[in-house]
């Protein structure tokens, strides 16, 4: 039976969520179809791109992502303060730059005389507006959308071109969230198309990289690595940007040679810091998939009545 959304996404419960979108048809999102001998390798840029345009006009952060053949995932952060921190007008402005605006905003914005009724009619529609541009379902909205339509068009067909909603896991605590971006960032590596962070296309990791190696400070639209503690840190990510890519990198060679190799008893710093062994982290980092939740027990447990739910399920974390 599908979950309501209200118990899969709360701002209340974590502003974290990984969410995976999955084609219907047999035909590939992006890659290669050795039946028809075709090449969808293109759509990977229009969905890298569409999903940087979407995240520099919402409220709504990418941590990661990866672009796979048939399905992509990412891994999003609720930014609700920014949102209330916006103006009327720059609610307005950053609304209108992925849609038509409608005939009253037009007479807003030129300062026309408006009567109450046409103001208060205003300010409804600016706050739905504010409340859109914070939501994750309108984020995957617009960008399912748009691809959909996109390849449609392109394949000169109508009809559904993805498997339905879209699905999501609520990431309570940062160990569920460094799990979860890093089970993203190694998808090519766990499929064969790519030996390592920086040769995986079309991937968080690999933007991350190719910034640093320019010395940007952080790569364009994505959530940028603040370090601990939160209590002193900048926005951004609770981890440290040169202990996750070492992260990525050491659970990447551990997954890929795991199948018929002992596994190292390496721990990184990110390891130590939440509590993980190398066993541990493994078995998370390949079973992350299942689930509407991820969080230590606790994290899990205290959540329940904030999403309205009752039973504790979910991938539970040490």
């Amino acid at each position: 039976m599908t979950t309501a959304r209200s118990q899969l996404i709360s701002i209340e419960a974590t502003p974290y969520y990984h969410c995976v979108s999955r084609c219907v048809r047999r035909s590939f999102l992006c890659g290669y179809d050795e039946l028809t001998q075709t090449s969808y390798e293109h759509r990977r840029g229009w969905v890298e791109k569409r999903l940087k345009r979407i995240a520099s006009v919402f409220c709504v952060d990418v941590c990661a992502y990866a672009i796979m053949s048939n399905h992509y995932h990412v891994v999003l952060h609720i930014n609700k303060e920014q949102a209330h921190r916006l103006s009327n007008h720059e609610v307005i402005e950053r609304w209108l730059t992925l849609h038509r605006a409608p005939v009253l905003i037009q007479r807003f914005l030129k300062h026309e005389a408006l009567s109450e009724a046409e103001q208060s009619a205003c300010l409804t529609l600016i706050k739905t507006w504010r409340e859109r541009l914070c939501s994750i379902s309108w984020f995957m909205r617009l960008l399912n959308q748009y691809i959909a339509s996109k390849a449609n068009q392109e394949d000169d067909c109508t009809g559904h071109f993805w498997e339905g909603r879209f699905k999501s896991q609520a990431l309570l605590d940062d160990n569920a969230l460094a799990a979860a971006m890093a089970y993203v960032d190694l998808n090519p590596i766990r499929a064969g198309i790519a030996e390592t962070p920086e040769t995986s296309a079309y991937t968080s990791v690999k933007a991350r990289i190719k910034s640093l190696q320019k010395n940007e400070a952080t790569a364009p639209n994505l959530f940028p690595f603040a370090g601990n503690p939160r209590s002193n840190m900048p926005e951004g990510l609770p981890f440290h940007l040169f202990d996750y890519i070492e992260l990525v990198e050491w659970t990447g060679r551990q997954i890929r040679e795991g199948k018929h190799h002992h596994i190292h008893s390496t721990q990184h710093p990110i390891l130590e810091r939440l509590g993980f062994n190398t066993a541990s982290w493994l078995n998370i980092c390949t079973k992350i998939a299942t689930g509407p939740l991820i969080g230590t027990t606790s994290s899990i447990q205290a959540v329940l009545p904030k999403l309205n739910r009752q039973r504790r399920t979910g991938v539970q974390l040490p």
